[in-house]
């Protein structure tokens, strides 16, 4: 609860402004997924992503030379400029990083250093959002089991 109450309270800072909703257990997103656009640099990894609605994917990478974690929120087709944030914390020391504003395509990159602790994650598009409350603790292998995680309009 300490963590998600800390995850609220940043996000509400920068404007967000959470009201969620569980998903459906199961549920796909219709149409074309964006890809991870390589955007975090040389070396990250994508370890866990969410989809965002049907709108785009949010992206959670990890590079083991460094011990970053990088996050960016990409949508599904380039078009007007729609509000987007991407947001990454660790979890043991606090430090968290986003970028937010209006984007043709994608927010972000945001790092931070998070060797063998576990991080908080996130993006939004327009009115949807997803967030990750605890994940990819050290080792976590990807495409393992998150943990609590909220997707619902904003």
């Amino acid at each position: 609860m300490q963590a998600v109450g800390a995850t609220l309270t940043a996000v509400g800072a920068i404007g967000a402004g959470l009201l969620v909703t569980a998903p459906a257990a199961g549920a796909a997103t219709a149409g074309a997924t964006a890809s991870y656009n390589g955007v975090c640099g040389s070396g990250y990894k994508v370890v866990n992503s969410m989809p965002i609605g049907t709108t785009g994917t949010v992206y959670l990478t990890y590079n083991s030379s460094t011990g970053k974690n990088c996050t960016v929120t990409i949508r599904n087709t380039t078009g007007s400029p729609t509000y987007m944030v991407a947001y990454v914390r660790n979890i043991d020391s606090g430090e968290d990083q986003y970028d937010e504003g209006d984007y043709r395509s994608y927010a972000g990159p945001v790092y931070v250093s998070a060797r063998g602790a576990c991080v908080e994650w996130g993006g939004v598009i327009g009115n949807l959002q997803a967030w990750n409350y605890g994940s990819n603790c050290g080792s976590l292998a990807a495409g393992a089991p998150q943990k609590d995680w909220f997707a619902g309009e904003r």
